[in-house]
């Protein structure tokens, strides 16, 4: 990345701030999704799990799963799938997301646990596939990141994420940039009452690699057959690759 931002001013590490950050706002983080985002994150959710697939996926990671939006869509695409756990550092987020798979009854497919994503606590080559929506900006360490999901993965396993990018075509990099800089910052602090984390979430979006960058980091992590797919414009980015 182009430099490590945090939520907040502090000497505390990147981790901790954002595992903090999303305790504060993690009761109003579904509603801000659907507001801020014009209700679009949900088919971006859809297509990068249309990437995965029951005959080959049975067991599925989602990293920085928060409140559950991913693993529940894994869970409603793929019917029969043998189990969708989900790891994120918020305990906050993970007891919104607990209630929402209570409230599907899905608890026996989907495991919600509390953990980091530099040091994921399941042994070699334990999933099939591993997804990550939102949350490769907030690694404190990238590399270190993608390599514990490298090794998580089987051999053949494949890894989705969606991350925000940076649009280049006018209008709408003109547009993005003020909505992000401008509005978004305001609405979150208005809702959640947080008022650094939408601000944060303005600045890790420049901060973060530019999507040639990001794929030339999966093949230098071993990640194979890495592509990359523009959605809405180039706001958001579905990246795949192949261990």
């Amino acid at each position: 990345m182009k430099e490590q931002v945090t939520p907040y001013q502090t000497e505390e590490a990147k981790k901790s701030q954002v595992s903090r950050m999303f305790n504060r706002i993690a009761a109003s983080y579904d509603l801000l999704n659907r507001l801020t985002s014009f209700g679009i994150d949900v088919i971006w959710r859809k297509k990068a799990i249309a990437q995965l697939n029951a005959s080959e996926h049975h067991k599925i990671l989602d990293v920085a799963t928060g409140t559950a939006d991913v693993a529940l869509e894994i869970r409603r695409q793929i019917p029969t799938v043998e189990h969708i756990t989900g790891l994120d550092i918020s305990s906050e987020m993970l007891a919104f997301g607990r209630e929402k798979v209570a409230k599907k009854g899905w608890d026996d497919q989907i495991t919600l646990i509390e953990g980091d994503s530099e040091a994921i606590p399941f042994a070699d080559n334990s999933f099939d596939a591993v997804t990550v929506a939102f949350g490769v900006r907030n690694f404190e360490h990238l590399a270190l990141g993608l390599q514990e999901i490298h090794r998580v993965l089987r051999p053949g396993g494949k890894l989705v994420v969606l991350e925000f990018s940076h649009p280049t075509v006018f209008p709408v990099k003109q547009l993005f940039n003020f909505y992000f800089k401008y509005i978004l910052p305001l609405i979150g602090r208005v809702i959640s009452k947080d008022q650094s984390a939408y601000q944060y979430l303005y600045d890790s979006v420049q901060a973060f690699l530019d999507q040639e960058a990001f794929l030339q980091q999966l093949t230098q992590l071993g990640y194979k057959s890495n592509q990359c797919k523009p959605l809405t414009f180039g706001v958001c980015s579905l990246y795949t690759g192949i261990k």
